[in-house]
């Protein structure tokens, strides 16, 4: 257990971050399975509508520093692709 005040005030910080940084990686998740689910079916403009939110959510939980950048850059460019290909 934490025996300092400034270890204390540590784990609380932290566990504050971990449960934010959960929340912003839950929301991006969604968000790619919603553009995934449209593309399997097929349905390209709900892909498309779908593309954007998740790409700018991707993208501010990369600068949040949740994700690397350069795995943020990755999903973009698979999500992109996918809806590309229909």
């Amino acid at each position: 257990m934490a025996n300092t005040p400034q270890a204390r005030k540590r784990v609380g910080q932290n566990e504050k971050r971990r449960l934010r940084n959960k929340h912003h990686k839950s929301t991006m998740r969604t968000a790619i399975k919603q553009v995934e689910k449209a593309v399997e079916q097929g349905d390209k403009q709900a892909a498309q509508a779908a593309l954007d939110p998740a790409v700018s959510l991707i993208d501010k939980v990369a600068g949040k520093g949740v994700i690397h950048r350069n795995t943020a850059a990755r999903q973009v460019s698979r999500l992109t692709r996918k809806v590309q290909s229909l």
